[in-house]
């Protein structure tokens, strides 16, 4: 394990503290904003189960909270630019997503853009026995995808959020017994801006993340899940980052299986997220979202394993995450029935 100096630890620590407090004074700035000019959310469909509208644009105050801490702390490199600009871009999709006045073939470009604009830095999917030709397809699908994850599974209080970041935490993990500050220092701030947005976005949540939140929050965990090294011990560790973000790889994978089953495309929206389908069988969303923490708690330790186990311990908790995803797939496909669909609409 690396061993840092006083200073990068207290700069570590600082881009927890700083951004965290930003979020807390942010974000009832923001809602006011929401409120004042009636950018809320309504409950107008299966996946908008609150009982008034809700302010949104949340996002806004986790993505600044995030941007501040990092132009206080950080020396930039070429890594981190590329982050800054794609998050950046990333946001105003999901903004101008928000205000509901960018058709869907518009967002896709820029998201490929953006894809673009990260891989031409050097982050991109370490894989030594790949050639680029597959390591660059690969990055581009877990750049899109899992940005988007985080948006499919917000649909309750406080889910994405503390998931993301729980995942975040254990990226961090990765990052400080790996010896680098920078993605350790970025995990950390991007954990501190949801921790801060989580206290009003938590049950009953005053505040939604929004596509603007989303969106970056997903971008950001699977640019920085890109950069860690997982593979000291074994090539088994290529798997690690999809440990630690296993609940949205799930909720996606739950939905579009449960969707192509119904006939319909795993773009349109339903009910079909296990979030809803706990829910409509009386969980309240406080108790949706604790249990989902553990989960990803649990998946992320198993992904820590992987990472730094020998490779025949590795392979045998590679086999145990395999157990609990289709585990809890078969659970969910044939236990726990969705609520019946009233109104369907696009998810991305």
């Amino acid at each position: 394990m690396h061993v840092f100096e006083p200073i990068q630890l207290l700069k570590i620590a600082g881009s927890l503290i700083v951004s965290a407090s930003l979020a807390i004074y942010l974000t009832p700035l923001i809602r006011k904003g929401a409120i004042d000019y009636q950018i809320l959310d309504a409950p107008n469909t299966d996946l908008k189960t609150h009982k008034e509208p809700i302010p949104y644009m949340g996002g806004a105050a986790v993505y600044l909270s995030f941007l501040i801490t990092a132009a206080m702390v950080f020396d930039f490199n070429t890594h981190l630019v590329a982050l800054l600009l794609g998050s950046t871009m990333i946001t105003m999709v999901g903004l101008f997503d928000d205000l509901r006045v960018l058709p869907a073939s518009f967002k896709l470009l820029v998201e490929l853009l953006i894809v673009w604009i990260v891989l031409k830095s050097g982050i991109q999917i370490q894989l030594i026995s790949l050639p680029l030709l597959v390591t660059v397809p690969l990055s581009a699908l877990w750049l899109i995808g899992v940005s988007n994850s985080i948006n499919i599974i917000d649909v309750s209080d406080g889910l994405a959020t503390g998931t993301s970041a729980v995942a975040g935490f254990f990226l961090f993990l990765i990052a400080f017994i790996n010896g680098d500050e920078l993605i350790a220092s970025l995990t950390l701030a991007l954990v501190g801006s949801l921790l801060g947005f989580l206290h009003f976005n938590k049950e009953p949540a005053s505040i939604y993340l929004g596509d603007t939140g989303s969106l970056f929050i997903g971008f950001l965990l699977a640019s920085l899940s890109m950069i860690g090294a997982y593979t000291s011990e074994s090539i088994v560790g290529v798997v690690t980052p999809i440990a630690i973000l296993f609940v949205p790889i799930f909720d996606v994978t739950l939905c579009s299986v449960a969707r192509l089953r119904k006939g319909i495309s795993p773009l349109q929206g339903s009910p079909d997220h296990f979030a809803l389908r706990l829910k409509s069988k009386g969980w309240s969303a406080s108790q949706v979202a604790k249990a989902t923490y553990a989960t990803g708690a649990v998946t992320g330790s198993i992904g820590l394993g992987i990472t730094y186990s020998p490779p025949i311990v590795a392979a045998v908790l590679t086999g145990v995450l395999a157990f609990l995803f289709i585990g809890f797939l078969a659970t969910f496909l044939i236990a726990i029935p969705p609520p019946s669909p009233k109104q369907r609409t696009l998810e991305f």
